[in-house]
């Protein structure tokens, strides 16, 4: 078994969970973040926690110019297994979105390293833990989307995922598409909440050049903006509306649904 893994993002919501899973099967995680001084920025901060680590989960960079250099110098460390959270549906969306996350996929393949990348589709937690919470629990929830549903996946399933692939031989080359059990469209979504919690939350849906007002009135910059808006196209597109089997595959049970999602997170 590996004996010390690093957890890159290991307070973001994919990354405690991984630590959690990793902890439970008895492994020593090291915890990259910049509370614990990790910095994707600053190259520096790297080296002290890549060196004795057998095996690392990774998040993509926001930069991918930095893709490269860190996988290569995580082998060169001597860490032997990589784990990459990334996005379904990559090869179907534009070259231009999730730059971070296409430079990190090509980076793993060429490393020397045993690799696997893990793509999921929007998270169960998008609607209860930043992203889409706070319009959630006001009341509203403002979107460009239709009625094309979405397979929303537990980030705790994820996280499993995520484990077993750093301590467990057979996934090397391996890209696994990870999705929840069905596809439920957001107003279906919302209705479940709103049933659980007892307060009424909606759904507005908005054209994409009024989502990006939305979104530049709230400071976002006009590039990331741009890159929702492509986005929430390919979900309308029906990219992601399909529910896979790889997660019920790997674990060897039935994907977590949203409704035990909302019954532990709303109720």
């Amino acid at each position: 078994m590996t004996q010390e893994i690093l957890v890159v993002g290991a307070t973001g919501k994919t990354g405690r969970r991984v630590v959690r899973s990793l902890e439970t099967r008895g492994v020593t995680v090291r915890k990259a973040s910049r509370a614990t001084g990790f910095d994707w920025n600053d190259t520096t901060t790297w080296k002290p926690f890549l060196e004795g680590a057998d095996a690392a989960y990774l998040i993509a960079p926001e930069d991918p110019a930095a893709a490269a250099p860190f996988t290569d110098l995580a082998t060169t460390a001597g860490v032997r297994r990589l784990v990459l959270l990334s996005g379904r549906g990559l090869d179907e969306t534009p070259p231009a979105l999730f730059e971070g996350m296409r430079a990190a996929e090509a980076a793993l393949r060429a490393s020397t390293a045993t690799w696997t990348i893990l793509r999921a589709n929007n998270f169960h937690q998008n609607f209860s833990e930043e992203v889409w919470q706070a319009e959630v629990e006001s009341g509203t929830l403002f979107l460009p989307v239709d009625d094309t549903p979405e397979p929303f996946v537990d980030v705790a399933d994820i996280a499993e995922t995520a484990a077993l692939a750093l301590t467990t031989d057979d996934h090397h080359a391996q890209t696994y598409n990870l999705s929840g059990p069905e596809p439920i469209t957001f107003d279906t979504a919302l209705a479940k909440i709103s049933a659980a919690t007892g307060r009424t939350t909606t759904l507005t849906r908005l054209a994409p050049d009024e989502y990006a007002q939305r979104l530049r009135a709230q400071g976002v910059p006009d590039e990331v903006a741009t890159e929702l808006n492509m986005l929430y196209a390919g979900m309308r597109a029906g990219v992601l509306a399909t529910a896979t089997t790889d997660l019920e595959t790997l674990l060897g049970r039935p994907a977590t649904s949203f409704d035990t999602y909302v019954a532990e997170t709303w109720s």
